[in-house]
């Protein structure tokens, strides 16, 4: 196994970036990639410091690309940098021309926690051409809900930064609820969707406001799963797995 911490130039963020990679080795090429995306108070190397991310990658052959997308939501901010583009577009690329990786959508998946979460959704919900399926752990789901009610003048104020406000998520494209909708009305292959929230988490709310959603919706492949445990890293680490068994070999939690 290869772990390598890359530095680039991104010409989407104006900036130099930092992406970290699980690369298996032992059978030449990995079977599978995922995008992993990191929590809004965290970085691109957290996944390999809080979780055994690059054990349990090695053991499924699965390279894992971790991209930092700083606090801005995976999303092309109305006043600030376009996050979303950086990863939905301009990351592949980049890895693609580094590491032999797999280019078929039945071999590439996306993840995250929290933010990561709402991101990796995003991913699916918009290019699922790209996705075979998506991994969210503990998700922000619902940014209408956050714009309406954030905690202080300084969230709020960083929150329109990123989305203008309400009238404008669904519009572009940061609407998960708007999205889902339109995913399914469009008759297009969708990726699956696994969903793990713990019963003491902050989010469990939204994260039921959802899963209601895409049920009304009958998304096809859904399943989402409460477990005990809160809003933090022993409770995504735990379940990292699952969802990395999903994606390997469609194995769902008993």
């Amino acid at each position: 196994m290869a772990f390598m911490h890359c530095r680039m130039y991104s010409n989407e963020l104006k900036k130099a970036v930092e992406v970290y990679v699980a690369y298996p080795t032992a059978s030449g090429a990995p079977d599978k990639v995922l995008y992993l995306l990191h929590g809004l108070s965290d970085d691109a190397s957290i996944w390999s410091r809080r979780t055994s991310i690059e054990r349990y990658a090695d053991r499924r052959n699965i390279a894992v690309i971790m991209p930092d997308g700083g606090r801005g939501f995976y999303t092309d901010a109305v006043h600030g940098p376009r996050y979303w583009s950086y990863i939905a577009e301009e990351l592949p690329e980049q890895m693609h021309g580094i590491f032999k990786l797999p280019k078929s959508r039945k071999d590439t998946f996306a993840a995250g926690l929290s933010m990561g979460g709402y991101g990796a959704l995003k991913l699916g919900l918009r290019q699922p051409e790209r996705f075979a399926a998506v991994g969210a752990l503990s998700a922000v789901t619902d940014i209408r809900r956050r714009l309406r009610t954030a905690d202080s003048v300084i969230r709020l104020a960083e929150m329109r930064l990123i989305f203008g406000g309400v009238s404008r998520l669904a519009a572009d494209g940061n609407d998960l609820f708007a999205l889902a909708d339109a995913a399914v009305r469009s008759g297009k292959k969708l990726p699956k969707i696994i969903s793990f929230c713990g019963t003491e988490d902050k989010l469990l709310q939204d994260n039921r406001r959802f899963d209601a959603h895409l049920a009304r919706l009958e998304y096809p492949g859904f399943h989402a799963y409460e477990r005990p445990g809160a809003h933090t890293w022993d409770f995504w680490d735990a379940h990292i797995t699952e969802v990395l068994d999903f994606f390997i070999s469609g194995k769902l939690p008993e």
